[in-house]
């Protein structure tokens, strides 16, 4: 097969930009800023991210998956202990989220510890899910090899069948996890590659604001 060459695939980034006095104090403040800029401009996914970690040998591995909130603690999102990205934590509990709102030109990278919420925290969203979605949560080992989609369709029926009032239970292992940030990167697309990128770096228990080279 010949190569396929993108060389010559390219555009400019003019959407913005970001210097030292546009920014919030706190990283928070300045997150949940473009967050609200990126729903109000670009409503589809904003809130999905990259979630990037390392298994037991040391490989990494990313996915995408959604924000569900967040506050001075951290970052949540909800997921299946015993899937990759939950062996991967209990390995290695440390990760970093990617945002990127393509639009907007703007990419923000969280990166700090990540620890489990308590159980009731994952007992309430999931009681808040849409019926489909906790069928679906409950029916699936996440990543576990399956032998074809008839048998998770025919787990589904089952549990419709175990749960006629729709109380699907939670699984012990779909819990919530917390990323608690130490490091935070601001990027912002301009013209020429010359981008605006700030880091916000916890320090003595504050927060070091420094710009770096595109």
């Amino acid at each position: 097969m010949s190569e396929q060459n993108y060389r010559d695939l390219r555009r400019e980034y003019e959407a913005g930009e970001l210097r030292r006095a546009m920014l919030q104090a706190t990283p928070l403040a300045q997150f949940q800023q473009w967050l609200a800029e990126a729903r109000e401009h670009h409503p589809d996914d904003a809130t999905s991210m990259t979630l990037s970690t390392v298994d037991a040998e040391g490989w990494p591995e990313a996915r995408i998956v959604l924000l569900k909130h967040c506050n001075e603690d951290g970052f949540s999102w909800y997921t299946d202990s015993r899937s990759r990205k939950g062996q991967a934590l209990a390995a290695h509990p440390r990760a970093e989220l990617l945002f990127y709102w393509r639009g907007m030109e703007r990419q923000v990278r969280i990166q700090g510890e990540v620890v489990q919420l308590p159980a009731e925290h994952a007992e309430n969203y999931f009681n808040s899910r849409p019926l489909g979605s906790r069928l679906s949560a409950a029916a699936s080992v996440q990543s576990a090899a399956v032998a074809d989609r008839a048998v998770l369709e025919q787990r589904i029926e089952e549990l419709k069948q175990a749960h006629p009032q729709d109380d699907i239970p939670r699984p012990d292992a779909w819990i919530g996890y917390l990323l608690q940030p130490r490091r935070f990167e601001f990027w912002q697309g301009r013209a020429s590659r010359l981008h605006d990128r700030f880091e916000y770096r916890l320090l003595n228990g504050g927060w070091q604001i420094d710009r770096l080279s595109p």
